[in-house]
């Protein structure tokens, strides 16, 4: 262990030597060095899909679950969306030294917030090995450093991307060590850089409830985090249908193992004999679990009973839950009891019911006529993002640029003294 924090430590005076240039570093510079690595994941992408092969065979060997697989898996659609993500991030307005909120005072002084990077950000994180990418390009706009440990389910494709996000950097005349990969799997580094507030600002954690539970037990840095993604879709009695229909299979059915994926279906008891049968045959047609209320079952026979536990459980799989509830306000009940906090989703041609659900659901995001899934920063138009948060303090939602800066206070004065 006294190894691994002299590694840590290392790892740690490099990045906070490099947060102070990053901190003053030119909006041209970061654009540059964010281009120079989209551009350099592009070239490699052969190589990436190389060592992203040796983690998922490795991966294989060692029985991961399915939805991990799905989040480790690299394909070459995906090597392209984390090029375009780094490029859309360097698109977006630099929001550092920003200065918003300026109001002239009695005594003649003039008062705003300027826009600043929060230092060294340490990001936890499993399989993904997008994240790496999108997290680094994050950093780098909003003038941070970062430190970054991912999963050792992808130890060789976050080393291939962080000897690009190095080159690139070096090459816009930034420090390449404004952006770290830790080079172990050893997880009791974990607690080194967790308990080191003296070289990271904020821990990000984006993984299993287990672990986001263990670095929020344990940590002395700041955590903006998420437990679970345990997203609802609510079909009202006055729903169109037909994009009921087509909202509640893309929630479910476009990624399994997503946190933004729907994982309980409430319905309301006017519609509920109309839209759950064709409903239900597109979800066994996929292979989807059924598990519901009483009243479900009537309607659906092939559904199993759902317990008490299914109600709060993220699947992260083929598995939904299904209610039958009485209207909105039963909806809005549900959700507020059992949900994350995460996503959740009207279906509704009601406006006042619309209204009343964004305003009473207490999630980070609540959508109208809209799939779950959307909840991401790059469909956000955030660039990317380095983790949904659940918190209701600093960030919440999709954690884009905006959410790695803090405010300062900042004062104009023309020579008054306080009387």
């Amino acid at each position: 262990m006294s190894n691994l924090k002299d590694y840590f430590n290392t790892l740690g005076k490099a990045a906070r030597s490099a947060s102070r240039v990053m901190a003053k570093a030119s909006t041209a510079a970061k654009n540059q060095a964010l281009l120079n690595i989209a551009q350099a994941i592009r070239e490699n992408a052969a190589q990436l899909t190389a060592a992203n092969e040796l983690d998922m065979a490795r991966a294989r060997a060692n029985q991961l679950e399915p939805a991990l697989l799905d989040r480790l898996s690299l394909s070459a659609k995906a090597i392209e969306t984390m090029a375009q993500g780094l490029e859309q991030i360097a698109q977006l307005p630099d929001p550092i030294g920003e200065i918003s909120n300026m109001r002239i005072r009695p005594s003649g002084i003039q008062i705003g917030q300027m826009r600043v990077p929060l230092g060294v950000i340490g990001i936890i994180y499993e399989a993904r090995p997008n994240v790496t990418a999108d997290a680094a390009g994050l950093c780098i706009k909003s003038g941070n450093a970062a430190i970054l440990r991912g999963g050792s389910e992808a130890i060789e494709c976050n080393r291939a991307l962080a000897l690009l996000v190095g080159q690139g950097l070096a090459a816009a005349g930034l420090p390449e060590t404004a952006v770290q990969v830790i080079d172990t799997t050893d997880r009791a580094v974990v607690g080194a850089m967790v308990t080191s507030p003296e070289y990271v600002d904020v821990i990000v954690p984006r993984g299993g409830k287990g672990l986001i539970e263990r670095i929020s037990a344990e940590a002395r840095v700041p955590v903006i985090k998420h437990l679970d993604g345990i997203c609802h879709v609510y079909i009202d009695s006055d729903a169109d249908l037909e994009k009921a229909i087509r909202i509640a299979d893309n929630a479910k059915t476009h990624r399994y193992g997503t946190c933004n994926t729907m994982e309980t279906l409430l319905v309301a008891s006017a519609v509920a004999a109309a839209v759950l049968p064709p409903l239900a045959d597109i979800y066994t047609k996929k292979g989807v679990e059924l598990r519901g209320c009483e009243a479900t079952r009537r309607i659906l026979k092939q559904a199993i009973e759902a317990t008490e536990e299914d109600w709060k459980t993220e699947y992260l799989a083929p598995v939904l839950s299904i209610r039958i509830v009485a209207d909105v306000d039963a909806a809005i009940e549900h959700i507020n009891h059992y949900s994350s906090q995460h996503t959740d989703s009207i279906v509704t041609e009601n406006y006042s019911r619309a209204m009343q659900f964004i305003r009473e659901v207490d999630s980070s995001s609540v959508m109208i006529n809209a799939s779950t899934r959307f909840a991401d920063g790059f469909e956000y138009g955030l660039g990317a993002e380095i983790g949904i948060s659940t918190d209701k303090f600093h960030a919440r939602g999709p954690v884009g640029l905006d959410g790695l800066t803090s405010l300062k206070y900042v004062v104009f004065g023309h020579g008054e003294i306080r009387q």
